[in-house]
C-alpha cells in the first residue's frame, strides 16, 4: 500500500467537516491522490456522509455530527470529527499508490479575441508575441480540471502553456459574461456565471458550464482533461444552439 497516503494530515473544519491534506504543491500526481481518495469516500460512505469537496491538494469532507455520533458503534466519548478520521484513515490504508483515475476528455469552443475575448490583445503585448500566438498556445496543452468553485460550475485549470501566463487585471471589470475564458498567473478557468472578476479575458465558449436544470448541474469535474479549440463567431451561435 502506499505510504504517501499514511502522511495525509487530517484537521477539523468547524464542527461537521473536516479537512484531508495530501501535499503541499499543485500538481497532477498529489491531485490523482485526491481523485482517488474521493472516490472511495463516495462508494464507501459512512453514515452521516454529506459530501466531499476536492481541491488542489485536499479533500474537504462534511458530515452531519449528530448521525455519526449515534451511528459509530463505538466509544461514544469520541467526539464526531474522531470517528470521522477514524473511517478515514481505514480508506487511505486500503489505497494503492500506483491506482490511476482516467478523467474523461472535453473539448471545449472558443472564439477568442475581439468583443469575445477583449484582454487577448493585452496578453499577446505583455508576452511580444502576436495574438495567434496566444491562441496556439492556450490551445495546445490539455489543461486539467484541479477544482470547481468561486461561482458555480467555475473550473480552476493546469497545464496551460506557462508562455502565456499572465497576471491579473489592476482593476477587476464589475460584470463578465457566462463563458468567458480567462488567465490569471499560470492559471485559465471559465467563468460559469456573470460575476465581478479580474481574470484576462481572451475568449468565450458558447457551452453553458452551469445548468441548473440539469443534473448533475455543472458540467465539469474535478479530474476532468480539457482541450480548447479555436472556432469563428458565426460557429459560436451554431455551437450554443447544438448544446441547449
Amino acid at each position: 500500500m502506499c505510504s504517501c497516503f499514511t502522511k495525509a494530515v487530517i484537521k477539523p473544519l468547524g464542527d461537521s467537516a473536516l479537512l484531508v491534506e495530501l501535499g503541499h504543491e499543485i500538481s497532477p500526481v498529489i491531485h490523482q491522490k485526491v481523485q482517488v481518495l474521493a472516490q472511495l469516500v463516495q462508494s464507501h460512505p459512512f453514515a452521516g456522509f454529506i459530501e466531499s469537496v476536492p481541491a488542489y491538494t485536499s479533500l474537504t469532507i462534511h458530515y452531519n455530527p449528530k448521525v455519526v455520533h449515534y451511528s459509530f458503534m463505538i466509544n461514544q466519548k469520541i467526539t464526531p470529527f474522531q470517528k470521522v478520521s477514524s473511517h478515514l484513515h481505514m480508506l487511505l490504508d486500503q489505497i494503492d499508490d500506483k491506482q490511476v483515475l482516467a478523467g474523461r476528455r472535453v473539448e471545449i469552443p472558443v472564439v477568442y479575441g475581439g468583443e469575445y475575448g477583449p484582454d487577448l490583445e493585452f496578453v499577446a503585448s505583455y508576452h511580444n508575441m502576436a495574438t495567434e500566438e496566444v491562441i496556439h498556445l492556450h490551445t495546445k496543452n490539455e489543461c486539467l480540471v484541479y477544482m470547481v468553485g468561486f461561482a458555480p460550475g467555475f473550473p480552476f485549470l493546469g497545464g496551460m502553456d506557462v508562455r502565456i501566463a499572465t497576471p491579473r487585471r489592476n482593476n477587476p471589470r464589475p460584470a463578465i459574461v457566462p463563458g468567458s475564458v480567462g488567465i490569471a498567473g499560470k492559471q485559465t478557468g471559465i467563468y460559469s456565471i456573470e460575476t465581478p472578476g479580474g481574470w484576462q479575458i481572451i475568449g468565450r465558449t458558447p457551452l453553458a458550464l452551469f445548468r441548473p436544470d440539469l443534473y448533475p448541474p455543472v458540467l465539469l469535474q474535478a479530474g476532468d482533461k480539457i482541450k480548447f479549440f479555436p472556432i469563428s463567431p458565426e460557429e459560436f451561435d451554431v455551437y450554443k444552439e447544438m448544446s441547449r
